[in-house]
């Protein structure tokens, strides 16, 4: 029943910006920890941005001063703010919610493409 739904993927030229929502249903969503990862056709899924309860964040390198998380906990939806994107950012973008108790929830994943 938890459910993570990701939208606002696509193409983008580099330099670009895009801003990725992350819907969440069937889960506490403001106790919890939110998170966006990457994983490109061969790669590893790697995390991009987290965005605990108390609103505390961090980043990857690569993507620190230009990609920005946040939430709104009325709406149940966290999102991913990216900019001065660059080919090497194009991935399948995940939502990730991990509970207090170990348990991880994933969405489906959005596509975001930047061509040069």
């Amino acid at each position: 029943q938890v459910q993570l739904v990701e939208s606002g993927g696509g193409l983008v030229q580099a330099g670009g910006s895009l801003r990725l929502s992350c819907a969440v249903s069937g889960i506490f969503f403001s106790g919890n920890d939110v998170a966006w990862y990457q994983q490109a056709p061969g790669k590893q899924r790697d995390l991009v941005a987290r965005i605990t309860s108390d609103g505390s964040t961090n980043y990857a390198n690569s993507v620190k001063g230009r990609f920005t998380i946040s939430k709104d906990n009325a709406k149940n939806t966290v999102y991913l703010q990216m900019s001065s994107l660059k080919p090497e950012d194009t991935a399948v973008y995940y939502c990730n919610l991990r509970s207090r108790v170990g348990n991880n929830y994933w969405g489906r994943g959005t596509q975001v493409t930047v061509s040069s």
